[in-house]
This record gives C-alpha cells, sequence and structure tokens, in this order.
C-alpha cells in the first residue's frame, strides 16, 4: 500500500511566530490559515498548528465545529474514508464529531470525522476528492 499523508495537529503561542518558524524557517509551504490556526506542507504530511494554552485542553472552530487542538490522524482516499466510516458506523463507535463533509465547496474541501481512543486521545480521519487540494489555500 503506497504511504498516505500524515496529519498532525497541535498547539502553539501564536501563528506570527509559527509562521516565520515552519515557513520562514523550515521552507513549508503555507496552505490554509485562520486567525487561531494554520497548515503546513512539511515534505508533503500536513501540520495544522492552533493557538492554544500549552495546559488546556483546548479546540478550535474550524467550519463550524469545536476541533480539539491537540488531535493526530490520518488522510485517506475516499473509497477507504467511506469504508472506515462504515466499519465505525458499524460498531457502534462514539463520534467526537460527526462524519462530514468541511469546507463543502471550497478551497480544501475534505471529509472529516473525529473520535477519541480509550486514552482519551483524538483522531481525526479525512480524506480529499484530489490529494493535490490537501495544501490548497
Amino acid at each position: 500500500m503506497p504511504l498516505r499523508p500524515f496529519h498532525l495537529a497541535f498547539p502553539v503561542r501564536d501563528i506570527a511566530s509559527t509562521k516565520r518558524f515552519y515557513a520562514g524557517l523550515l521552507g513549508c509551504a503555507v496552505g490554509r490559515e485562520a486567525e487561531r490556526w494554520i497548515d503546513f506542507d512539511l515534505h508533503g504530511h500536513q501540520l495544522s498548528a492552533h493557538v492554544a494554552p500549552a495546559d488546556a485542553v483546548a479546540t478550535n472552530a474550524v467550519d463550524g465545529e469545536p476541533v480539539p487542538v491537540r488531535h493526530f490522524g490520518v488522510i485517506l482516499t475516499m473509497p477507504e474514508w467511506r469504508a472506515l466510516e462504515a466499519r465505525l458506523r458499524a460498531a457502534g463507535a462514539a463520534f467526537l464529531i460527526e462524519p462530514q463533509v468541511r469546507f463543502a465547496g471550497q478551497a480544501g474541501e475534505q471529509a472529516t470525522m473525529f473520535l477519541r481512543d480509550p486514552s482519551d486521545n483524538a483522531l481525526e480521519f479525512k480524506a480529499f476528492a484530489d490529494d493535490r487540494k490537501i495544501f490548497e489555500r
């Protein structure tokens, strides 16, 4: 199976210094950004930096949903995402954020769903109809 892009979200103090470090120093391309979060392309992997206190279990509003700042996941193909959604629904999984299409009709449109593991870690599984749009602004 070909390697899929990894997705990691993490808390940061502010967007300006984060952008200077990841885009300026490391040379990461900048993807979508908002007042409290910014995406970077780290060698084909998606890093999402969210402004949040380091000691808090924080959320940021992303397309109207309270997305946990600290989460990780993988970007699947659309058929893989649909199959996982079906498997999770059949198993009666409790979704943190229900499966849905985020940013419908906009740059970065994606299917997404969140759940927590038994240790309370938040996981996001997402898919794009076209992988070339993963970092589209």
